[in-house]
C-alpha cells in the first residue's frame, strides 16, 4: 500500500477537479477495495449472485460519481467506500425480497426445506434498520459502526475520519455493539 500522504494528496487533487489524480489513485486503492468487498461477500449467503468484482465495480462507479466530497484523507475515502458497499448489498437484499413469485425463495426438495433459509439477507436488513435507529439517537456511534465494521477501519483511522480520540472511538464502538445486539435480539 502506498503511503497515506500520497493517497491523501491525490484525493485532495481529485476533490479540486483533477481527473488525472483519480486515474492515478484508483490502482493505488484497488487492493484495499477488493479486500473490503471480499470481506462483505464472505458474510453473504453461498447462493448470492452478486460477485466480489461486481461489488467493486459498482462501488467504483458510485465513488467516481461523488462530485462534492472534500476528501480528508485515506481513511475518509475508505469509510465512504464502505458505506457505498453496504448500501449496494442492502439494496440487493431488499430487491431479492421484493421479487415477484416468492421473493428470495429457493427451490429445494421437501426433504431439504428445513435446512435452507435466507437469513443473511434478513440479518443485513435487521442490522440496517437498527443502525438507522441508532443514528437517530446518536449519529456518531452509528458512524463508528459503519467505519469499523463495514469499512474495516482501525480504531486510529476511525478516530481520524471522525476527528475524535481513539478512546472515544472504543467507548462508542463498545456501546454501539451492545445497543445493536439488544435492538436486533428484541426484534426477533
Amino acid at each position: 500500500m502506498p503511503p497515506s500522504s500520497d493517497i491523501t494528496d491525490l484525493l485532495v487533487d481529485w476533490s479540486k477537479g483533477d481527473r488525472s489524480a483519480l486515474e492515478t489513485l484508483l490502482p493505488m486503492v484497488e487492493r484495499e477495495l477488493h479486500r473490503m468487498a471480499h470481506r462483505y461477500m464472505r458474510g453473504e449467503n453461498a447462493d448470492h449472485t452478486l460477485q466480489t468484482t461486481a461489488l467493486i465495480n459498482e462501488t467504483y462507479l458510485r465513488l467516481v460519481d461523488q462530485n462534492k466530497v472534500n476528501w480528508q484523507n485515506r481513511a475518509h475515502f475508505f469509510g465512504v467506500a464502505a458505506q457505498i458497499m453496504r448500501r449496494i448489498l442492502l439494496n440487493y437484499a431488499r430487491d431479492r425480497h421484493r421479487l415477484k413469485r416468492g421473493g428470495d425463495a429457493i427451490q429445494v426438495s421437501l426433504s431439504h426445506a428445513d435446512v435452507i433459509s435466507g437469513t443473511k439477507a434478513d440479518e443485513l436488513i435487521a442490522l440496517d434498520e437498527a443502525l438507522k435507529k441508532l443514528a437517530a439517537i446518536d449519529a456518531r456511534k452509528s458512524q463508528v459502526v459503519e467505519l469499523r465494521y463495514f469499512g474495516g477501519l482501525s480504531v486510529k483511522e476511525t478516530a481520524e475520519v471522525l476527528d475524535i480520540s481513539t478512546i472515544t472511538v472504543m467507548r462508542d464502538w463498545n456501546m454501539a455493539k451492545a445497543w445493536l445486539a439488544r435492538e436486533i435480539n428484541n426484534g426477533e
